[in-house]
């Protein structure tokens, strides 16, 4: 399982190390600080890949053709297989070594950017972002247990601090660096430039990643083929059919959905089955008892949909319903973006260590102030001009993902044994990331459906808007379950 959480077009403003196992001493790692370049460029490469092209998604469009409803899935074919691969790939990393996997994801992620470059249709594009973020999933997991191999004493909590700012910075950056590489069409590259900017990054972490030492688990976890085809089978049925076009769900859609969800009560059975007779589960069967965490990942995977949701509905409203282009796209989200990164530094560094994890629900909150106050924009605004107050709005509603990240993580992971919490943290990563997804298609396929039924560009935003709402809504009673503990143990329970 991934190692650590982050927060999807954020940052991980908490990522919490799992232990690491007991090995002998090696000594200062001569390259130690060179090779934690390869590590964060690798981790920003990857984020910002997952934010850079929401932007880029309408100007794809119009080049390649092929359905609206295909747009949403320039981004969530990429954070899908990324999710899914999550849950094997620290075990490949394992057995076959850390080094050598985080260098075989790097060279599998620059060949599908190039792939994705050089694609000549819609089908060949999501299906090269499919396959990104099965190459993202190599890399990844791989980063703690790297870094825990070459840092030492007080140097490793200094290593694993510049983690948060570099993937902050990454969130606040890929939608303008979007707008910027799509505006310019550099050499007359136009969209494609969001794609090329990863081989020279992928370039210069291979040119270090020799200086990474290797790195693998002193006993040899065995791989969980079972538990993987179930895990996946499971989610592609439940996230694809709900989210595989524009509008209301299909019957069919609906029964593959419930299929879906049948599939991964099996898989849950089949985690438990797997630790009682002393193999290697892909996840710790503890972690699905009681309420807390499964609240948790409920709670992620609404709460990210939204996050992803908004992004996803401005850009098309913007680019599509007002024609304003990747610039102003990129432009209007960055007050989003700059609001995350400073409140999640301010959550992780004062509010959190001051109020607690009673933070999370003040992020929640500004979230729908944030939400409220676009719609508002929107509605205000005349059909056809740009919603002034948008870019407010959309500060306010980056306040609330930021004050929600930090506290939210340290809630989800601070109660749980150490050979819990890799698995956990992997567990959330994925989710977090199968959230965004269902956000992407199913509140972007909203503002598609009111654009296809003729309705103006800024009703169909307002209708898509309130649709994240409900699902923010939706996400408040899962919140309180999750934090429920840590109020009564306050309260003396």
């Amino acid at each position: 399982m991934s190692e650590h959480p982050t927060a999807p077009g954020g940052d991980p403003s908490i990522a919490t190390a799992p232990a690491a196992p007991d090995r002998p001493t090696l000594g200062a790692y001569p390259w130690r600080w060179t090779a934690l370049i390869a590590l964060l460029v690798a981790e920003a490469m990857n984020l910002l890949d997952a934010t850079i092209v929401q932007v880029a998604g309408p100007v794809i469009h119009a080049d390649l053709g092929g359905p609206a409803a295909a747009i949403p899935w320039y981004s969530a074919a990429y954070t899908l297989t990324f999710a899914l691969g999550l849950l094997t790939a620290a075990r490949l990393g394992d057995i076959a070594g850390r080094r050598r996997v985080f260098r075989v994801g790097v060279t599998a992620f620059a060949a599908t950017s190039l792939a994705c470059a050089l694609a000549p249709n819609v089908g060949v594009l999501i299906g090269m972002r499919a396959a990104q973020g099965v190459a993202a999933a190599l890399i990844v997991p791989q980063t703690f247990g790297l870094i825990r191999a070459m840092f030492e004493g007080d140097e490793l909590p200094r290593a694993l601090a510049t983690i948060g700012p570099v993937m902050g910075l990454s969130a606040v950056l890929g939608p303008v660096a979007g707008g910027l590489l799509t505006h310019a069409d550099l050499f007359g590259t136009s969209w494609r430039a969001v794609f090329v900017v990863n081989l020279p990054l992928a370039a210069a972490v291979l040119l270090i990643a020799p200086r990474l030492r290797e790195d693998r688990a002193p006993v040899r976890p065995r791989l969980d083929p079972i538990g993987t085809a179930l895990a996946t089978a499971g989610t592609a049925l439940l996230v694809c059919p709900l989210a595989g076009g524009t509008g209301a769900p299909s019957a069919g859609a609906w029964a593959a959905a419930a299929l879906g969800a049948f599939v991964l009560a099996g898989f849950v059975v089949h985690q438990r089955r797997t630790a009682a007779a002393g193999r290697t589960p892909l996840v710790e069967p503890s972690l699905l008892r009681g309420r807390a965490f499964p609240a948790a990942l409920a709670t992620s995977t609404l709460f990210f949909a939204v996050v992803n949701g908004v992004m996803i509905t401005v850009v098309l409203h913007l680019e599509l319903g007002l024609d304003r282009g990747p610039l102003t796209a990129g432009l209007t989200l960055l007050p989003w973006s700059a609001g995350l990164a400073v409140a999640s530094w301010a959550a992780g560094g004062i509010l959190v260590p001051r109020y607690g994890i009673r933070v999370l629900h003040a992020g929640i909150a500004t979230l729908a102030v944030g939400l409220v106050a676009a719609v508002l924009a929107y509605r205000a605004a005349p059909a056809g001009d740009y919603p002034r107050g948008l870019p407010f709005a959309l500060a306010v509603a980056g306040l609330g993902v930021g004050l929600f990240t930090p506290p939210f993580f340290t809630a989800a992971l601070r109660r749980l044994a150490p050979q819990e919490t890799g698995s956990a943290a992997g567990l959330l990563n994925a989710v977090q990331q199968l959230g965004g997804t269902l956000g992407v298609a199913i509140v972007g396929g909203v503002y598609l459906t009111g654009d296809a039924s003729g309705q103006s560009a800024s009703v169909g935003a307002r209708h898509a808007l309130t649709a994240a709402g409900v699902l923010l809504v939706a996400a408040v009673p899962a919140a309180w379950a999750m934090t429920a503990r840590g109020r009564r143990d306050r309260a003396g329970h």
